[in-house]
């Protein structure tokens, strides 16, 4: 295992280096990755409920766009344009955390070291690299890598965009779409400038470790708008590994579930050219005639030696094949090793940093709370000072009041007792009047008292003489 691959899978099982987006059912096509359509519009007929619309991303930008099957563990197909022909990378691939686990915040394609620790249900809706191992089968891409290059390239290494793919299909299938795409169909598209590719799978009942399905058969699609429209479709079966089949795209959306269209208004409908239709299928013609050519020729030149060497290279691979499985166990158990210490140092890095930001998040508070404080103190500090000032203010003019209410009441006893002595000769004077008026009133009414006093005595005296006259008298004269 070269330690180069062992750096790629640390760097890789950290999140933020690539990214990609579920796009939500009720969204509109693919959201930002609807640029890579003809129109801007999405192919029609793939509407099941297990199918999931992916815009695939890298640093945040929009690399091509998936449609995926999270029954069959495949993309049906993936939706790219031509950038520019370059050699296949290191692969380094990783899963899309949304599609298991719709409820997680990754929105980042990561390696499965990081989702293991963070997404539920990893593997349940999606292919895993571990599906592929000791199976026979690679992970072979709809959108080839060699078609793209730079991030465009790092992009296509998701297993979201790969299906299981013998070796030599693989090999074949990147081949032909490379020759094709290079030599026959960018140069008559402004060099691939205006071209729309559409490269997918068709699932069949066959299964890899009863989970993810190989496909029927391979199909590509390809829509130029400019200079001239035209349009062609390619099919290619894990039978005829050596060969693909053109054809129209309408004859290819017949092959395709029912009701498929690829291209809007069937890429142009009836304004394409079939002049530059026919030059691009002999081109076409060309490429698959020359290779089977330069097959033979080399077969014919090597045929003996291959013969004689064919026995010992039997041999050899029977016994090598054991040590081989070891190896390639060692090398997978190596790998886990290294995926699992990078998710733990991960794990720990990112709990340090946790805890930092913890730390750092309750001195911020502290600060701030500390400002609010003294903010409130020095905004109240000129209220006090003038709560203070008016207090000694309303002091001193209390002190001023009661000096002066003091000064009044000394001043006013001296005054007073003046002014009485002077009013008292002449209150004098007025009441012997009214003395001498309240005596002579006094002695008349005690001579009116005695007078009817006496009278009274008298009326008295009068009644009880003549009533005990009355009683008496008649009585003597009636018994004499």
């Amino acid at each position: 295992m070269k330690m180069s691959i062992l750096f790629s899978l640390c760097i890789f099982a950290f999140p933020g280096f690539s990214q990609g987006r579920v796009v939500g059912v009720d969204e509109a096509g693919f959201a930002e990755c609807n640029k890579f359509f003809y129109g801007e519009t999405p192919p029609e007929g793939f509407t099941e409920s297990f199918h999931v619309k992916i815009c695939q991303q890298y640093n945040k930008e929009p690399r091509f766009a998936t449609l995926y099957s999270t029954e069959d563990k495949t993309p049906l197909y993936s939706a790219f344009t031509y950038t520019k022909a370059a050699q296949r990378g290191e692969e380094n691939w990783l899963v899309e955390p949304q599609i298991d686990d719709p409820g997680n915040d990754l929105e980042e394609m990561v390696h499965e070291a990081v989702a293991v620790g963070s997404v539920n249900n990893l593997g349940a809706n999606q292919a895993l690299t571990t599906d592929y191992v000791d199976s026979g089968y690679e992970r072979g891409q709809l959108n080839p890598s060699s078609l793209n290059e730079d991030d465009f390239q790092l992009a296509t290494y998701t297993l979201t965009n790969a299906v299981p793919m013998t070796p030599s299909l693989s090999e074949s299938w990147h081949k032909d779409v490379e020759n094709i795409v290079e030599q026959a169909l960018a140069p008559h598209c402004e060099n691939g400038a205006r071209l729309y590719l559409v490269a997918g799978a068709v699932p069949s009942s066959l299964r890899v470790k009863d989970k993810v399905s190989i496909p029927e058969f391979l199909w590509l699609a390809a829509c130029c708008d400019a200079p001239e429209v035209w349009s062609v479709g390619f099919l290619k079966r894990p039978s005829g590994e050596n060969g693909i089949e053109d054809l129209s795209v309408q004859e290819l959306e017949k092959q395709l579930p029912s009701g498929a269209h690829l291209f809007k208004s069937n890429c142009g409908g009836g304004s394409q050219s079939q002049e530059k239709m026919e030059t691009i299928l002999q081109t076409i013609n060309q490429i698959q005639s020359e290779e089977p050519i330069v097959q033979t020729t080399a077969g014919r030149v090597g045929w003996h030696k291959r013969e004689e060497a064919s026995l010992l290279k039997r041999v050899a691979g029977i016994v090598a094949a054991p040590f081989t499985k070891l190896l390639r166990i060692i090398g997978y158990v190596l790998v886990e090793v290294v995926r699992y210490t990078c998710y733990f140092l991960w794990y720990v890095v990112k709990q340090l940093g946790n805890t930092a930001m913890g730390g750092l998040h309750r001195l911020w508070n502290g600060a701030v709370s500390y400002g609010k404080e003294i903010s409130t103190v020095l905004v109240n500090i000129p209220r006090d000072v003038a709560k203070v000032a008016a207090n000694i203010i309303m002091g001193f003019v209390r002190i001023f009041k009661n000096t002066l209410s003091l000064i009044y009441r000394i001043l006013s006893v001296p005054i007073g007792l003046f002014l009485h002595i002077l009013a008292f000769p002449l209150d004098t004077l007025c009441a012997v009047p009214i003395v001498l008026k309240d005596m002579a009133a006094g002695v008349g009414g005690t001579c009116s008292l005695i007078v009817d006093a006496t009278a009274t005595m008298m009326s008295g005296f009068y009644y009880i003489a003549t009533h005990l006259g009355k009683k008496f008298v008649p009585k003597l004269s009636s018994d004499d």
